[in-house]
């Protein structure tokens, strides 16, 4: 028998009951997001027949991401992250902004004051014995295709294991091993060499995995490299490219895969060119353009200072 009360009069007045709309104080957007999401659930509650087993199996789940800190991991591996960069490219879109290098998805993994350095940078440490070497520069240009001197080049990536230093479960990885900020020089140029990282899984066993796996998904990554690019008068990029080749590259759980974020990974082996980057062997290089954009009305409008981030 199917029993539905979501439309009764006393459980649309209690939905404004416990959003507060009733009352005074708070916040009139609070109220209203909770109002929005509470329905929601309340009439899919309803519509799908969730049983209390069910409903309360939710809870513990929820409990178990926040006590695994995995939030930050499930949030794009059920899309949200890029929803929400799809929704920030049609508002772009429609106040007339064009994006040369697409936004992605943050990851939950970055960590604040990474060494700096101008114009080049080394990022790995040299111990991860089965890196390949990679070169990897650019430059950064406004909208207008003009270079931008002093842009900030945040970068960061794991190693050929799958693990990020700060976050590594063997404790093998330094202090912000495979992560930098690079100032670009006096022509808007960066350049980094590190080793060509490998793509990774969620935590075994883990609620994220756990609900992937009822899903039907698994929960893989193919090989990325994140970047935040920023620059005076201009809006704050966050993206990350992906490794040409890997066999995931359409098939990433965070659906972070964007055209225009895969450039080509070449691989030089001629003595003319090992000697120009100061190397002993055989690299692969990678060469990519950030364009960024100037800001809306003077500021940046899709800037997010609330998410939490690491800080070491």
């Amino acid at each position: 028998m199917t029993v539905k009360i979501f439309d009764k009069p006393e459980i649309q007045d209690f939905l404004k009951t416990l959003s507060g709309l009733d009352k005074e104080g708070g916040s009139p957007r609070v109220k209203e997001i909770v109002h929005r999401l509470m329905s929601d659930l309340f009439k899919a509650i309803d519509d799908l027949d969730i049983t209390p087993d069910e409903y309360w199996t939710g809870i513990a789940w929820l409990n178990e991401i926040g006590a695994a800190g995995q939030a930050g991991l499930i949030s794009p591996g059920l899309g949200l992250d890029h929803f929400i960069d799809e929704r920030l490219d049609a508002i772009d879109e429609a106040i007339g902004i064009k994006n040369g290098t697409p936004r992605t998805i943050e990851g939950p993994l970055y960590v604040a004051g990474a060494p700096v350095s101008t114009g080049f940078a080394r990022l790995d440490d040299g111990t991860d014995a089965n890196g390949h070497t990679l070169i990897m520069h650019g430059t950064v240009y406004d909208s207008d295709g003009s270079p931008l001197p002093g842009a900030l080049v945040e970068v960061w990536h794991c190693d050929t294991r799958g693990f990020y230093s700060h976050f590594d479960p063997t404790g093998q990885q330094a202090p912000f091993n495979m992560r930098r900020t690079i100032i670009a020089d006096d022509k808007g140029r960066y350049k980094f060499q590190s080793i060509l990282p490998h793509g990774y899984g969620v935590p075994p066993g883990s609620p994220t995995e756990r609900l992937l796996s009822a899903l039907g998904r698994h929960g893989q990554r193919p090989a990325h490299i994140h970047f935040f690019i920023s620059a005076d008068g201009h809006r704050k990029l966050t993206t990350q490219i992906n490794i040409a080749g890997d066999p995931l590259l359409h098939d990433d759980f965070a659906y972070a895969t964007r055209d225009g974020l895969v450039p080509d990974v070449t691989e030089r082996v001629d003595e003319a060119s090992i000697k120009a980057n100061n190397l002993d062997g055989p690299f692969a290089e990678i060469e990519f353009d950030i364009q960024l954009t100037h800001l809306v009305d003077g500021v940046d409008n899709q800037l997010n200072e609330q998410r939490k981030r690491v800080a070491a």
